[in-house]
């Protein structure tokens, strides 16, 4: 039989908790906090809460930023009414914790030209802040090269012509990025690819010789392991 004398304190009963992941001793740590007198006493009160909150939520990269976020709690639970000083020099507020982070704006891609991707857009801006003359023009035909790239991997099953990218690129340049009506970017590409192939073929017959160099002291030195066995 129970003691019908005994009463039970439900927590629907007591002040509700402000951050519940603490826990209500740390709750009631901190209202105890606000009530100590003596100011010396109760800023090394509020750090041994603080040592108390880091022992309960351990940091796991930066302790500064860990500290920070701590002495923001601990002000959030104190209701932001109690005389203590961070070791940060500023003093928590609720206007200060209701800040957000501003928007990043994310880039637009424009609906006509989409399929060409916003570096593209990017590669554009850049040749449109250079000076007219051969380095930009020749910066203009690797752009419309990479466009005709791009447009084919959107439509493989239909066939684009130099003509529609070269009129592509002035429209998107506002008529300042012009190419000339003899350059094909089947060449520029193909160009590309016969250097990367010299490329490769290079290393290869590098890696070859440097294979059969190895190989070769390789067996010059068992041969002379096997000559010095009695």
């Amino acid at each position: 039989m129970t003691n019908p004398n005994i009463q039970f304190a439900y927590n629907t009963s007591q002040t509700e908790l402000i951050m519940p992941e603490y826990g209500r001793n740390v709750q009631d740590l901190i209202v105890h906090c606000k009530k100590i007198e003596d100011p010396v006493y109760r800023q090394s009160f509020a750090e041994e809460i603080i040592n108390l909150m880091q022992i309960m939520t351990p940091y796991n990269r930066n302790f500064d930023e860990h500290r920070r976020k701590l002495w923001h709690h601990f002000f959030r639970i104190a209701g932001y009414e109690i005389d203590v000083t961070t070791p940060y020099g500023d003093k928590p507020t609720a206007d200060l914790d209701k800040l957000r982070p501003q928007k990043v704006p994310y880039p637009i891609p424009a609906d006509r030209y989409r399929h060409y991707g916003n570096y593209v857009n990017m590669l554009i801006k850049k040749a449109m802040q250079m000076e007219a003359g051969p380095k930009r023009d020749e910066f203009s035909q690797i752009i419309g090269s990479y466009m005709k790239m791009a447009f084919k991997n959107w439509n493989r099953e239909h066939y684009v012509s130099d003509e529609l990218i070269k009129s592509d690129l002035l429209n998107m340049s506002n008529g300042q990025l012009t190419i000339d009506e003899s350059v094909q970017f089947n060449t520029l590409a193909n160009t590309a690819i016969k250097s990367q192939r010299r490329v490769y073929k290079g290393m290869n017959k590098q890696n070859y010789r440097n294979k059969k160099n190895n190989n070769y002291r390789g067996k010059s030195n068992n041969n002379n392991n096997n000559k010095r066995r009695p």
